[in-house]
This record gives structure tokens, C-alpha cells and sequence, in this order.
């Protein structure tokens, strides 16, 4: 991997009177109007704790945090964040409340966030939580089925009324199994898929794109990977990528953004990283793009939502420092790209 590849952070110049969403001056190099560029804004109200493996979903205009840890325990508190204001909350909450944990999954489903799985220290769980937003209640759903084996470092999308939990780790080995969560009948069941399957993994990102779940990264406790695979929903077939350059990491967080995947940070096997990488998901090839302003410090085990042709980055781990800061990435002259949803990935172009 090239130096030119990875530095796409901005440089040292003379910093820019430049005024964020939240009128807070940023520094950096001056920004052409439509580049994008990363800001620290202000935030308000009260602020989570310095945490990493943390979950974040949207639901409305409100972010939603739950869990993670700090530097001595899991926590099991949950934070809301009003994206237009920029104001944090801690809403009372009622019912069956999760326990601390990390490393879970979350998705969500008709106004409710699902939480499976994660752990706190040495123990894994195959726990399953759901908090429905309307009235901030948590309860334990019932289900029948054969529940997935108890993990962490996990991922989970919906598509089509189900829930598709990819991966993970159970403490004594990496996992690459697809278990399913009808959300309609909460019946779980384990896929019997076709294709090659990627190799065992944990700490890697799952993103729905179209009818396609893309698995990129990861690793299975001794090697970090930078291989891509797309799992076709419909035909419940793995097609993997042959894609250069090869781009280890783990612990990141991706989103799509029209017809690209946002990666930010995570670890390359040997040290945290604070690059931005956009892979085209029509050509499924790495490209570089300039970004000014204040970009997020290195880091891994944070996440990363969409909302409104933003992305806002939230906490995360550099190996030695927690964080509770929120970065947001306004994409300017890219904010066309949510609306680009009339493509697919080809994989008959798969390896």
C-alpha cells in the first residue's frame, strides 16, 4: 500500500477561518466550497462517556448509543444525540434492560432497535434485546428456532423482515456462519449458503447494499484481512473480490453512501489508522479523495452513521485513549450520493 494511498487526511497549512454546522471554527487547510471536509462541532447536553465498541443506529432524527466500554468496565447506559442540534440525552428508560456489554450487534426494525450478542470481559453472550422507541421500553423478545451460539465483534443487517447476523467470535474460535432472525414470526435459523465462504472472522464491517450484505476486513485473532466479499440475500451465494491494493483493517467503521463504501479508521494489524478510503462499489475499486478540515485523531472500535448527506463519527479506542468525541463529515459537492440507488454490484466479476 502507497503513502499516497493512505494520507488522505488534511495537511499542516495555515489554518482557515472556516465556521461548522455548529458555528465553531475549524482548522485545517482552506477547502474549496464544495470539498468535503471533517469538523468537531460543539456538542451540548450530557455526553456519554469516553467509550469503544459501542452500537449506534439512527432512529428519526436521534442517534442512539448503548453499551461499550472504558478503560475498567462494560457499560449498559443508553445516550441519545439530536443530529440537528447536536444535543446529547440520557432518556429514562424502562422494562427488561440489557447488562453492560460490548462488541453486540444492533439493527433496526419498524421504530425498534434490536440488540444480539456482545459480551463483558471474559464472557460471550447470545443475549436478545429489543427497545421499542415509541415509549422506551426494552424487552426480551421471544423466539423459537435454534438461537446462534453465544459472540462478539458480530455484524447484523435487515433485509426483507430478517435479521442476518454474519461472524464474530465465541472466545475460543472465529466464526463465518449466517443465522437468520425472522422479525415478523421471531423464528431464527441458520442459512445453508453456496459459494466460498469468507474465512472465519470477527471485527469486520457487514454493509446492506441493495440485496447485498459486503463483509470487508476483519480478523480471527492472528491475521488482519483486507479481502471483500458480497453475500447475495436473494440467492444466499458468496462472491468474493480480488481487489488492489489490498487494505488490511479492523475495527473500523463502514457506511454506504450511494454507490460507494465510507470506511474511517480502525487498525491495519499494526497500528490505528485515521484514513478515509471510499471503495466504488460499481467498478469495486479503492479511489482517493480530498479531504480537508479537522480530521478524527487515529482510532478503532468507533462507529459511523449517515444523516442528512452527513456522516458522524462517535468515539473509539487509539490503543492507549478512549474517546466521546463526534466528528461529522459534511460531503459537500458529494451529497448527491445517497440518492444514487440504481445500480448493483456485479458479481459476475467476483474471484
Amino acid at each position: 500500500m502507497t503513502s499516497s494511498f493512505i494520507e488522505l487526511t488534511s495537511t499542516t497549512k495555515k489554518p482557515e477561518k472556516r465556521t461548522s454546522l455548529s458555528g465553531q471554527t475549524t482548522g485545517g487547510v482552506q477547502a474549496p466550497a464544495p470539498a468535503m471536509y471533517w469538523s468537531l462541532p460543539n456538542v451540548y447536553g450530557k455526553i456519554p462517556k469516553p467509550t469503544r465498541a459501542h452500537i449506534s443506529v439512527i432512529v428519526g432524527d436521534l442517534m442512539y448509543v448503548f453499551g461499550g466500554t472504558d478503560s475498567k468496565h462494560c457499560l449498559g447506559s443508553l445516550y441519545t444525540l439530536e443530529l440537528d442540534t447536536f444535543t446529547w440525552n440520557k432518556p429514562k428508560v424502562y422494562g427488561d434492560i440489557p447488562p453492560p456489554c460490548r462488541a453486540h450487534s444492533a439493527v433496526v426494525y419498524e421504530q425498534t432497535i434490536y440488540i444480539f450478542g456482545g459480551g463483558d470481559g471474559p464472557a460471550y453472550h447470545n443475549h436478545f434485546f429489543a427497545l421499542d422507541t415509541s415509549n422506551m421500553t426494552w424487552h426480551k423478545p421471544c423466539t423459537s428456532g435454534p438461537i446462534p451460539s453465544a459472540r462478539r465483534a458480530h455484524v447484523a443487517v435487515v433485509w426483507s423482515d430478517a435479521m442476518y447476523v454474519f461472524g464474530g467470535g465465541d472466545g475460543a474460535q472465529a466464526l463465518n456462519d449466517i443465522c437468520v432472525l425472522n422479525l415478523k414470526t421471531m423464528c431464527w435459523s441458520v442459512l445453508e449458503t453456496t459459494g466460498p465462504k469468507p474465512i472465519a472472522r470477527g471485527y469486520h464491517s457487514g454493509t446492506l447494499v441493495g440485496s447485498k450484505l459486503v463483509i470487508f476486513g476483519g480478523s480471527d485473532g492472528h491475521e488482519c484481512f483486507g479481502d471483500i466479499h458480497a453475500f447475495d440475500l436473494e440467492s444466499q451465494r458468496w462472491h468474493p473480490f480480488n481487489i488492489e491494493p489490498h487494505v488490511p483493517r479492523l475495527s473500523h467503521a463502514a457506511v454506504c453512501v450511494g454507490s460507494y463504501l465510507f470506511v474511517t479508521g480502525g487498525h491495519d494489524g499494526s497500528h490505528y489508522c485515521k484514513d478515509l478510503l471510499l471503495l466504488n462499489l460499481v467498478t469495486m475499486s479503492w479511489e482517493v479523495r480530498k479531504v480537508y478540515g479537522n480530521a478524527p485523531s487515529n482510532r478503532g472500535y468507533h462507529t459511523m452513521l449517515l444523516y442528512d448527506s452527513r456522516l458522524f463519527m462517535f468515539g473509539g479506542y487509539d490503543g492507549k485513549k478512549f474517546f466521546n468525541d463526534l466528528y461529522v463529515l459534511e460531503l459537500s459537492s458529494c451529497a448527491y450520493l445517497p440518492q444514487i440507488t440504481n445500480f448493483s454490484i456485479d458479481t459476475s466479476v467476483s474471484f
